[in-house]
């Protein structure tokens, strides 16, 4: 009776655990085909792009009318930018890759500037001309390497994360057909840039993907890499950690660690600066539980968590819950002026307080050089540039990054007009209205 009862207690103990590990298996492997899915609508989206970027370009050189030039380089700047923002999606980070991503943003910020003067007073000069065509000539070179690559991947039946996989363990001997096109890519338009000139409008040019000009300080190595992310997410001490380097042609060199819980089956994934151990981005993907903490006490643990990392003179810009989790954006605020381009984005569990996510790019990229100058205009020249039948409620000073992505000194606005809310930025040095937003409702009560 004993004996059958504990074959069943173990038969039923054998099933639980076979489930359990169905249920974990199950939950990594939707993990891992919604990052494939996302990888693989990156890809096609950028492919879309090229093709519709070569296509409006060549409409450009087609063009005589004047009135017309300027929407149409107008929306070669929007296809580039979306364009950007697709490699930007791709798991290429340890692939050197900026000669493209520097391309694009060249192409775009050529085709803004000539679309936002007058064309009939300033019209497209000789070595402009020549640009376009150079462009359009470029541009059918990388369709033509996307349209291989991405005839193969269908052929093939390729997985983005075998490329994600074989650039993070530095695994480039086996015949990779996505590495291959992408470095045939890269290396037709770096030969495209030393030949090409841009011209006048790109004297002062700064690409966006500067590095990390934040992350001060001496080299670390993997071993501090382990210690800073044991610190960072205050980690048990029996979790596994496996540490890879990025690759020697990045411009801005980092380490990747997958940290692996055996008591929770769970796995976090960091990156941390090479150049004073940064943590860059963090992500865990683990189950939350019922709420035990509220939105207020969460943006306060994580003002204090930030103060205990290295990451200083930060103020709490927007907050909101979703579910059980607390999503936070924290900005810089240097002598009552807010600088938005430093921004750090944080999710905080609310059934224990824990980070479940981070992100700290755009604050370690920020372009924002110090020191900040003066501006020229004051608070209240700025405000007459404001549209007269807007109350205003709030003013301070402010820098954003502009259409160009530059940054701007701006005098920031808040008021309303009727019912709705508006956030408006004046230039602090030209006086011109850099940008306007309507504010929802969950957006209305930052101070």
């Amino acid at each position: 009776m004993v004996r059958n009862l504990l074959i069943g207690v173990l038969s039923l103990a054998v099933m639980g655990t076979a489930y359990w590990g169905y249920r974990e298996h199950k939950e990594k492997n939707a993990i891992l085909i919604h990052a494939e899915n996302n990888y693989q609508r990156a890809f096609h989206d950028l492919t879309y792009q090229i093709d519709l970027l070569h296509d409006k370009i060549g409409a450009t050189l087609a063009m005589n009318s004047r009135v017309s030039l300027s929407p149409a380089l107008a929306e070669v700047w929007k296809i580039a930018s979306e364009a950007h923002s697709d490699v930007g999606q791709l798991p290429l980070s340890l692939l050197p890759f900026n000669k493209t991503q520097e391309f694009l943003a060249k192409i775009g910020e050529f085709s803004y500037r000539t679309a936002i003067r007058d064309l009939e007073k300033e019209p497209l000069t000789n070595g402009e001309y020549r640009t376009l065509q150079a462009l359009y000539k470029n541009a059918a070179t990388i369709q033509q390497e996307l349209r291989n690559v991405q005839h193969l991947v269908l052929k093939n039946n390729l997985r983005w994360m075998d490329v994600e996989l074989a650039l993070a363990t530095n695994d480039r001997s086996g015949d990779n057909v996505i590495i291959d096109g992408f470095k045939t890519v890269e290396k037709n338009v770096d030969t495209f840039t030393k030949s090409s000139e841009f011209g006048p409008t790109f004297i002062g040019l700064e690409n966006v993907e500067k590095g990390f000009v934040h992350a001060q300080g001496k080299p670390i190595s993997k071993h501090e890499a382990k210690r800073i992310a044991r610190s960072f997410l205050g980690l048990k001490g029996t979790e596994s950690i496996k540490v890879t380097a990025s690759g020697k042609g990045a411009d801005e060199r980092f380490y990747s660690l997958t940290i692996h819980d055996p008591k929770t089956k769970g796995d976090i994934y960091m990156d941390i600066t090479e150049k004073g151990g940064y943590p860059i981005w963090v992500i865990n993907s683990r189950p939350i539980g019922k709420q035990t903490i509220s939105l207020y006490e969460a943006a306060n643990r994580g003002m204090r968590f930030l103060e205990r990392h290295q990451f200083k003179n930060l103020e709490l810009y927007d907050s909101a819950q979703y579910d059980n989790v607390a999503v936070l954006t924290f900005v810089t605020n240097e002598n009552g002026i807010r600088i938005y381009p430093e921004a750090i984005k944080m999710k905080i569990a609310l059934d224990d307080g824990t980070i479940v996510g981070f992100s700290a790019r755009d604050y370690l990229s920020s372009p924002v050089k110090r020191p900040l100058a003066k501006p020229k205009l004051t608070a209240e020249q700025a405000k007459q540039k404001v549209n007269p039948n807007l109350k205003i409620m709030e003013q301070r000073q402010a820098v954003i990054t502009n259409d160009l992505n530059k940054p701007v000194h701006c005098y920031e606005f808040l008021g309303t007009l009727g019912e709705d809310t508006y956030q408006i930025f004046i230039n602090a040095n030209t006086g011109m209205e850099e940008k306007v937003e309507k504010l929802q409702s969950a957006e209305q009560s930052y101070s």
